[in-house]
């Protein structure tokens, strides 16, 4: 056993000069910073909170009528018949089921059109991602908040992948109108890293 243990430890002293050589450089990026930066992500979070916006209403409508029609059940409950009472309250309860049914569609919809509006955006983002590492000689790049503790802040690439992916990638729609409608008019344009 005494001879085994100093030739490990000549074998892994043996690999510690080769991975010194091995220049490794990691750097990361916030990409829930960059779809909230990146022109094309502010587009897409304005047509989800539209839409959203509308489903609330609908949503909202549906309640206030259920609230409406159990504010009438408890006022009438005193004149009512015993069979016109459950009937009221199986109609209350129906109509509850159907609000709360309603509101998981609308929950489920709205994840899913985000879920699909943000993928397309992630998947441009990876490829600018890997463009930039390999350009700058990154071996790893990390997805900050994925279990990065700590980095400097000189190894955050998320700059950087906004500023391109802006460059590259416009949003669908007005977002790049009103953008240049707003230079125009002499506002100042945000300065690139």
């Amino acid at each position: 056993m005494k001879h085994s243990l100093p030739k490990a430890l000549l074998l892994a002293l043996a690999f510690v000069p080769a991975l010194g050589r091995a220049e490794q450089k990691i750097g990361f990026v916030d990409l829930q910073r960059a779809l909230n930066e990146v022109d094309e992500g502010k587009a897409a979070k304005a047509l989800l909170k539209r839409d959203f916006d509308e489903k609330q209403k609908v949503l909202d409508g549906k309640k206030a009528e259920f609230d409406k029609l159990q504010a009438d059940l408890e006022k009438q409950a005193v004149v009512m018949s015993d069979a016109a009472k459950k009937d009221k309250a199986n109609e209350l309860d129906r109509r509850a089921r159907e609000l709360q049914g309603l509101f998981v569609q609308l929950q489920k919809d709205l994840s899913e059109r985000e879920r699909d509006a943000t993928k397309g955006i992630y998947d441009r983002m990876a490829v600018i991602v890997r463009e930039i590492a390999e350009a700058e000689g990154f071996t790893v790049v990390l997805e900050k908040g994925a279990g990065l503790v700590y980095a400097p802040s000189s190894l955050d690439l998320t700059n950087e992948l906004i500023r391109k992916y802006n460059a590259r990638h416009a949003p669908a729609g007005g977002a790049a109108a009103s953008k240049k409608g707003a230079e125009g008019k002499g506002a100042a344009a945000a300065p690139k890293k």
